[in-house]
């Protein structure tokens, strides 16, 4: 990459996602500077030069520099990429946008908003208005994948083709392949919809259910998020891509997915709250359960899998009884 291929990101959130980010970008030769909401952890990463919570074993390239103010964070760099979870999206995007200005926003966050049931953009555009430029990267990524540096694909979308072109260079380097999309809520829709259905996933396999059970679950699965996606106004080509099928599949079929271990261990008799003391991590399905369902009232969408999981989520039905009243609902044509 030549010199003038180079520019700078300022990334707001130093979880597992973010940091595997950071250490991306700063691996393709940006100047990366990584803000968390833990002071101390900050702390912390500037003493060890990685995040050993995360992803352990793992050093920082030396242009990657946290910082523990998230406004001086934000200065440093011209682009912004926040990687929160969707709960603190919003107050992350108001802390920053005084200093934000004209900046780019970026975000990884997958999920829906609580209560007011809004995707991440939005959230910009109701603060930053429809002209901003915005992007959001999703696909099949475990971040401890893409930290080492494993081949890796994902989607850019943005209001901007320009600017999704240009992130996509960004990102793209040894390991990385990035494709652009000009479908900013079928992305959003995928890769928020997905963590609830491998809850359902990681169900099914903790009871023993077999290969087919979770072949069913993906297959009729994603036809709910394209239901909800396509009645939102996402294009039904983006579901059959790295943003639906593709982050659908990851996350249903390996335990490095925390929902999906969430519903493995609801599955083995665990309370929610033992499985989630396990996994120590956010588990963004658990919210998107029932904003999803909330979303599919309005539109009058029907999501048999998802409404499932929030009666088991919500201690209304047991895990083996959600899984056989599933394949118990009246036979109907597949499409």
């Amino acid at each position: 990459m030549s010199d003038s291929d180079k520019t700078s990101f300022s990334i707001l959130g130093a979880g597992s996602w973010g940091t595997a980010l950071a250490i991306l970008l700063a691996r393709n030769g940006h100047d990366v500077y990584l803000w968390g909401h833990n002071t101390p952890h900050i702390e912390t990463l500037q003493q060890q030069k990685e995040n050993r919570q995360h992803l352990p074993g793992i050093s920082f390239p030396e242009n990657l520099h946290p910082v523990s103010d998230v406004s001086d964070c934000v200065e440093r760099a011209s682009n912004c990429l926040i990687a929160v979870p969707s709960h603190a999206f919003r107050h992350v995007l108001e802390q920053i946008i005084s200093t934000l200005k004209n900046k780019p926003v970026i975000w990884a966050t997958k999920g829906i908003e609580p209560d007011s049931k809004k995707l991440i953009h939005e959230i910009v555009e109701e603060k930053l208005g429809n002209q901003h430029i915005m992007a959001v990267i999703s696909g099949p990524t475990f971040a401890q994948e893409v930290a080492q540096g494993l081949p890796t694909a994902l989607t850019v979308a943005s209001n901007n083709p320009a600017f999704a072109e240009q992130l996509a260079g960004w990102l793209h380097g040894e390991s990385m392949r990035a494709y652009t999309s000009d479908d900013i809520i079928g992305v959003e829709i995928g890769g928020a919809i997905k963590n609830v259905l491998a809850i359902a996933a990681g169900i099914a396999d903790g009871l023993g259910f077999g290969a087919n059970t979770r072949s069913a679950l993906i297959t009729r699965g994603l036809h709910e998020i394209m239901m909800l996606g396509i009645a939102l106004g996402g294009k039904k080509e983006t579901f059959m891509g790295l943003a639906g099928l593709g982050d659908l599949v990851l996350t249903c079929t390996d335990n490095q997915s925390r929902n999906r271990r969430l519903g493995l261990a609801l599955a083995q008799g665990k309370t929610m709250q033992q499985a989630l003391d396990e996994i120590k991590q956010t588990v963004e399905g658990i919210q998107t359960t029932e904003e999803a369902l909330g979303l599919a009232q309005k539109y009058n969408i029907e999501m048999p899998i998802t409404q499932q999981v929030s009666n088991v989520l919500n201690n209304k039905i047991t895990a083996r009884d959600a899984v056989h009243l599933l394949l118990g609902r009246e036979q109907k044509s597949e499409a």
